[in-house]
């Protein structure tokens, strides 16, 4: 299957899922989920796999063992293509339209270790620096989760503080409702940021391994 883009009705269905979360609006509605959503990721994934590598298409009902929250069914579609542990690039399918990205999800705590370890690092950790100035000039917004506080050995006046904060690091550019998303043309926008974000994935693979 060529990829042509995300139909209208894959926004409709999630504006309704949001609104119906329930197995009765799903099972009604499973047919626009395969058609309009499942089956364009699957070939738009398909077609950039020769560059960046197979994609998880990740499945679409929410874990609800442990949550608060019982709706059963995710109100999004995302992909990941892998390149090291919870690190690589992702593209996303929701209410508020496409969302790229890239970068490490969760550190695993040695990783973090090593992560953090290369941030003090001179030439890595200005490396780091430059890669992030880059891509936020170029309109990606760095995102993850941080500490409120230093992390524990580290001074709070330290000059790269608030990379140090970081317990997980992403920079991600959303495309929203542009009408490129229901064309053939989104490929080629998903792959040029997935492109300006690889330098930063690349080094998170390099530097923070267990």
């Amino acid at each position: 299957m060529t990829f042509e883009g995300f139909p209208v009705a894959a926004l409709d269905f999630y504006d309704d899922l949001e609104v119906d979360n329930t197995r009765s609006f799903w099972e009604a509605h499973k047919h626009v989920y395969v058609e309009s959503v499942l089956a364009p990721m699957k070939a738009l994934c398909a077609a950039l796999e020769p560059e960046f590598g197979p994609a998880k298409i990740f499945r679409p009902y929410r874990d609800v063992r442990f949550a608060k929250d019982k709706t059963p069914y995710k109100t999004h579609q995302g992909a990941f293509v892998g390149v090291a542990s919870h690190t690589g690039y992702y593209v996303e399918l929701s209410p508020r339209g496409v969302r790229t990205g890239g970068g490490c999800y969760w550190f695993e705590p040695e990783r973090l270790t090593a992560f953090r370890a290369a941030i003090v690092h001179d030439t890595y950790g200005a490396e780091l620096e430059r890669l992030l100035a880059t891509a936020a000039s170029a309109g990606y917004e760095l995102g993850g989760e941080r500490l409120k506080t230093s992390p524990r050995g580290y001074a709070r006046d330290h000059p790269r503080i608030e990379m140090l904060r970081h317990k997980s690091l992403t920079l991600g550019r959303s495309h929203g409702f542009e009408p490129v998303i229901h064309t053939p043309e989104l490929l080629d926008l998903v792959r040029d940021d997935w492109r300006a974000v690889s330098a930063t994935v690349d080094w998170i693979a390099r530097h923070a391994a267990a």
